[in-house]
This record gives structure tokens, C-alpha cells and sequence, in this order.
């Protein structure tokens, strides 16, 4: 049973890892800008705080999910969040790429986008409540413990396969720093743009 939730956890945050977001497209500005080491560096940070992010959503699921305003709220955050990683990623997109870099700032960078993580809330809410009510899983501290650190996992895996996605991008195509940059500034831009439109959705047309 407790090899089953590993496993759950490994797999159902690897998929949610996959859409375009601030950390994978983070990873991918990294790798390409850094190198693959920070990037590991990062990944192996923002990993162990998931496990202890995923816990704690997944054990106030059923409180977190009678918020009924919490939506909002998330979407806000979020359109902040990739609003100021959109203007900062484009400000530096003419910058020369340092030669070297501290390993201790990727791990506090992938540490502090490990705590600020709304994406992921809305995620965990749906997949826990689910998971809880037909009782794949159980709100055990053991239970949790175990679907956390897959979980923590799961979304190391999958930031790897993004890592290593972009560095062999950049072998294969040569892509400079700048056009990186760009790109991911203006995909930032544009998922602000989207939870703009949502919320405008939800609160005047709908």
C-alpha cells in the first residue's frame, strides 16, 4: 500500500509538472542560461521543499477547498508572479551570461520558488480531494509522509527531463541567451495574460 502512494506521488506530480509554468520554463531558462549544473542544483532545492509544500496541501485539502474565494486569490498571485518574472526576464535578455555562478543562489532560488508555488494549489486540491474520497490514500501522517516524498520526486523527474530537454535544444540549435530570454518573458507574459482573462471571464461575462 505505502509503495502504491510512493508511486502515485511520483507520478501524479511528474504530469503536473508538464503544462508550461514559472518553475519548468524557470528550469529551462537556467539550464540554457547557467548551465545543467545550477540547473540541478535548483531542481534538487525546489524538490525538497515540494515534499514539504505537498504535505501541507494535501493535509488541509478538505479546509483549503471550502475557501470558496481561494480561486481568486490564487489567480491573483499568479498573475503577479509571472507578471514580475515576465518583466525581470525580459530586462535581462540583452545581459552578458555570467561565466560562473554560486551554486548557493540556485538553491536558494529553487528553495524560494518551492514556497511560492500557487500553481500548484489548485492542482493538489483537485487530485487530493479525489484521491482522499475514493480512498487511494489515506490523511495518515505515514500515509502523507510517503505520497510527499514521491511527490518531491515526481517533480524532480520531470524538471530533469526539462533540463535535459533544453540543453539538448541549445546543443542542437545553438540558442543564444537572448533569444531564451525573450521567448520564456514573453510566455510569462502571456500566462498573466490568461488568468487576467479568466478572472474577467468569471467575474463579468460569465
Amino acid at each position: 500500500m505505502l509503495f502504491l502512494t510512493l508511486f502515485l506521488g511520483i507520478i501524479l506530480n511528474m504530469l503536473g509538472y508538464i503544462p508550461p509554468g514559472n518553475i519548468n520554463l524557470t528550469v529551462v531558462q537556467i539550464t540554457i542560461t547557467r548551465g545543467i549544473r545550477q540547473a540541478l542544483y535548483f531542481i534538487a532545492a525546489f524538490s525538497a521543499v515540494e515534499v514539504l509544500f505537498t504535505f501541507g496541501v494535501m493535509r488541509f485539502v478538505q479546509w483549503l477547498s471550502s475557501e470558496i474565494k481561494l480561486g481568486d486569490i490564487i489567480d491573483v498571485i499568479m498573475i503577479l508572479m509571472f507578471g514580475v518574472l515576465g518583466v525581470i526576464t525580459w530586462r535581462s535578455r540583452k545581459e552578458m551570461p555570467k561565466t560562473d555562478y554560486s551554486n548557493k543562489d540556485s538553491i536558494r532560488y529553487g528553495m524560494l520558488l518551492g514556497v511560492l508555488n500557487p500553481m500548484q494549489i489548485p492542482y493538489w486540491l483537485f487530485v487530493g480531494t479525489y484521491l482522499i474520497s475514493h480512498e487511494w490514500i489515506d490523511i495518515g501522517y505515514l500515509s502523507l509522509s510517503i505520497f510527499s516524498i514521491g511527490s518531491g520526486i515526481g517533480a524532480g523527474l520531470a524538471l530533469y527531463g526539462f533540463a535535459r530537454f533544453a540543453q539538448y535544444i541549445q546543443e542542437k540549435f545553438a540558442l543564444s541567451s537572448y533569444i531564451v530570454n525573450k521567448s520564456i518573458a514573453i510566455l510569462f507574459f502571456a500566462l498573466s495574460g490568461y488568468h487576467i482573462c479568466k478572472i474577467g471571464y468569471i467575474h463579468f461575462i460569465k
